[in-house]
């Protein structure tokens, strides 16, 4: 593992840079398959946010300083999905797409209002035990005709449903 700490930004060194450049993120949709690498189920974490709205919400953070992307998406989603969620990071790191979040909304379907940012998604399957951890309420797995649905898109804001969508249709779901 690559060592990240020298990467942190104070809070206020975050803000400037989030205020000046496009910040790199990973983002990452836990699922589980079944034998013939189907997906069967989609894990949604339960966030509260800094105003006190619930959301669902995929595993998500920024790339450090002088950090692989494959180490920074097992770090996020040993962050968010516990240490024995045993992921499988696919081989290849080519994203099924590229996200780009503006503080302005309407540029694309994903809007963070702190910053622009850019972000690398990846659909992750994972086989162990999953327990949320950091900030994350719980985690949640729904099918993939459940995460679709109006109910549970209407709980993930910031185009994170666009970007759920998005992973489903690139994993060949029928939904």
């Amino acid at each position: 593992m690559t060592e990240t700490t020298p990467g942190w930004l104070s809070s206020d060194d975050l803000e400037m840079a989030r205020a000046r450049m496009p910040i790199l993120y990973v983002e990452a949709v836990p699922v589980r398959v079944d034998d013939s690498g189907e997906v069967t189920s989609v894990g949604l974490l339960l966030r509260i946010g800094p105003d006190g709205t619930v959301s669902r919400t995929l595993v998500s953070g920024r790339v450090l300083h002088h950090e692989r992307v494959r180490d920074a998406l097992l770090r996020h989603l040993e962050k968010d999905l516990g240490p024995v969620a045993l992921p499988r990071v696919p081989a290849s790191l080519q994203p099924f797409t590229v996200a780009e979040y503006f503080p302005t909304q309407g540029v694309t379907p994903f809007h963070d209002p702190r910053q622009h940012a850019v972000s690398l998604a990846y659909i992750v399957p994972v086989t162990g035990d999953c327990r949320p951890r950091q900030d994350a309420l719980d985690l949640v797995w729904f099918t993939p005709q459940e995460a679709v649905s109006r109910a549970v898109q209407s709980e993930m804001p910031g185009g994170h449903g666009v970007l759920l969508k998005q992973a489903l249709a690139h994993a060949g779901c029928a939904v």
